[in-house]
């Protein structure tokens, strides 16, 4: 079956609100933002929000304009200067009363920003309460009486509070002494944070994109970019390169031999260990997206483990975890849900356990994965303007409808969706033959670049 997926929130993508500072997270918006979101919040007993934020520039701005919004509907602020979004996640479960935001744009460039929301239970929100945020946008402010605006202040330790949580994710037996890890913190949220965690748990570490300057965050690093974290691995004979995103949500791995390791590799791993070491997996059971590569899920079918895909973003693969009872899930891009850890993407403590589990099986990594064959899977992200003008192009659909059809014979299928990240459109093209995933990705690539133009 053809999938053409497209969003319908007008402000909220797959992980929040993110895009250009000059338009789309500009600080008279993100104000209006604040507002709204504290007069939402209340109505669901919240009391105060933890703010979080990554090392864009742009982050000091919008950080004023989100906190004066909140505090004029009358909710209190916590700041808690640069942390990783899980680390926001984490705090906002271990006070009451308390819902979180991370201003971030993740894995963009220093030139967007964007804010994600978490729940008093350190998730992210549901498309219901977005929605009523985007409702409440379209009114005017409404500023509450003086005596009753909200209060800021700032938490000192949540630091060191979050880097006992990630060590804690390791089993007590384990230690990371014999192991040399190369990480590459993206000139993100994680650059402190990450290569002490790592330390503290005795690894030999090699911190690398750890100057953060304001304006080059993912900047030819991190997990949208491995040469450096390749090169650097190499060079240090390091058993592993750990690639973080501009917000330390996600990650990508780096064997000794500068092959990378996606989420799908990441997630194999972790079930295998999983399964073979007699820890539950609900319902023996792991939750994926729709970009999960098929092979992933013929080799959890001949292991006996049940693959389900939800849609793209970490929070809906949350969601399916919860419904079903299961605990492990993740999404190719570098999400990874332990859920028996954390209530949400973790890229430091995904890392933590895929190294728990390396070490478990006490083997060469390629023999640990030998097992899980991946399909031929091909990838294309063409910038756009106005994805609509592809998506709902009449010959676009037949041609998409017609490969899908051919693709059959090949046990392949295709994805074409809308970024709700970037101003993307995204093109996945999948089968058992390399060659026809080749052809059909170009011929699907070509025909929406010309729509494009």
């Amino acid at each position: 079956m053809v999938k053409i997926i497209n969003a319908k929130k007008k402000f909220f993508g797959t992980d929040g609100i993110r895009g250009p500072i000059s338009s789309k997270t500009s600080p008279d918006f993100i104000l209006k933002l604040g507002w709204a979101a504290g007069e939402v919040f209340k109505d669901q007993g919240i009391d105060s929000f933890i703010i979080g934020k990554d090392t864009r520039i742009s982050g000091y701005m919008l950080e004023a304009a989100l906190q004066a919004g909140i505090i004029s509907s009358g909710l209190n602020v916590t700041l808690v200067g640069p942390l990783p979004t899980p680390a926001i996640s984490y705090l906002v479960s271990t006070f009451k009363g308390q819902a979180g935001i991370v201003i971030s744009a993740s894995h963009n460039s220093y030139e967007d920003n964007g804010i994600k929301f978490f729940d008093d239970q350190g998730k992210k929100i549901s498309d219901e309460l977005e929605l009523l945020i985007e409702e409440k946008i379209s009114h005017p402010i409404e500023v509450v009486n003086p005596e009753k605006l909200g209060k800021a202040s700032r938490l000192s330790d949540a630091s060191g509070r979050y880097i006992e949580y990630c060590k804690n994710s390791l089993s007590k037996e384990i230690s990371l002494k014999n192991l040399k890890i190369v990480i590459d913190s993206a000139n993100g949220a994680a650059y402190d944070v990450a290569p002490k965690v790592f330390r503290e748990l005795g690894a030999e570490v090699i911190s690398i994109s750890d100057e953060p300057t304001g304006l080059n965050i993912n900047q030819e690093c991190g997990s949208t970019d491995l040469n450096v974290l390749k090169k650097a691995v190499l060079d240090h004979e390091a058993d592993f390169g750990v690639a973080l995103d501009g917000d330390g949500d996600r990650l990508i791995l780096v064997d000794k031999d500068a092959k990378a390791l996606d989420g799908d590799d990441i997630l194999f791993l972790l079930a295998k260990f999983k399964f073979e070491n007699q820890i539950v997996l609900g319902s023996k059971g792991v939750v994926g997206t729709e970009m999960t590569n098929k092979g992933l899920e013929k080799t959890f079918e001949d292991m006996g483990i049940e693959l389900v895909r939800s849609k793209v973003g970490d929070k809906y693969v949350l969601e399916k975890l919860i419904e079903l009872g299961w605990q492990l899930g993740g999404e190719q891009s570098g999400h990874i849900i332990c859920l028996d850890n954390v209530a949400t993407g973790d890229a430091i403590i995904a890392a933590i356990k895929f190294l728990e589990a390396f070490l478990f099986f006490n083997k060469p990594l390629n023999e640990i994965l030998s097992s899980f064959k991946k399909y031929p899977q091909i990838l294309t992200n063409i910038k756009v303007s106005n994805a609509e003008k592809i998506l709902k192009n009449k010959k676009f659909q037949n041609l998409c409808a017609k490969v899908q059809d051919e693709l059959k014979k090949f046990d392949g299928r295709i994805l074409v969706r809308k970024s709700g990240t970037e101003s993307l459109l995204r093109i996945l093209v999948e089968s058992n033959d390399s060659k026809k995933t080749s052809e059909y990705s170009e011929s699907l690539t070509s025909f929406a670049i010309q729509i494009n133009d």
